[in-house]
């Protein structure tokens, strides 16, 4: 019989406020070859990140098996518009784990989205008026697009928007 290739991915994002003026959110994602875990840390309201952790017990790229000391080069940087360029900037002088800055990402596109929460609560019940409340909302942020499910590029609630660079 002839071998069949399987390839099965789980990724979580998780974030919870600790105190008044903290979050923390971490990202896991396990996989066939990868099994990895990064935490971090951010005060508010200025969004800096305090700590950083990651943990990562399998992969088949040796270099993301020892990150913890070079991401702690994020540390200090602020969640928010241009994070990603700045990121790049700041990792780019070395060999880096692209799943670990992925999942960093991740981190903080969770925390973006759970101080979002408050005005999610407030959209109108009725369907038209929801939609027009969520698509009008990326459009203000398009930060958000393809951030979750809803907002995905397939999603009516974003149809028409142009996606970030």
């Amino acid at each position: 019989m002839t071998s069949i290739l399987c390839f099965s991915r789980s990724r979580r994002t998780q974030v919870e406020r600790v105190d008044d003026t903290t979050l923390k959110a971490n990202c896991t994602m396990q996989d066939t070859l990868t099994d990895a875990f990064l935490e971090i840390q951010a005060t508010l309201p200025d969004m800096e990140v305090t700590r950083v952790r990651s943990e990562v017990k399998r992969s088949p790229r040796p270099i993301c098996l020892d990150q913890s000391t070079y991401l702690q080069k994020i540390i200090g940087m602020r969640i928010g518009a241009g994070m990603t360029e700045i990121l790049k900037g700041t990792l780019e002088q070395g060999n880096v784990c692209a799943e670990l800055v992925f999942m960093f990402e991740e981190c903080c596109h969770g925390v973006i989205l759970s101080l979002t929460r408050d005005v999610l609560a407030k959209a109108p019940s009725d369907e038209a008026g929801e939609h027009e409340f969520y698509s009008n909302m990326v459009r203000k942020n398009i930060r958000l697009y393809n951030r979750c499910a809803a907002f995905d590029a397939g999603s009516s609630l974003v149809a028409g928007l142009t996606p970030p660079e």
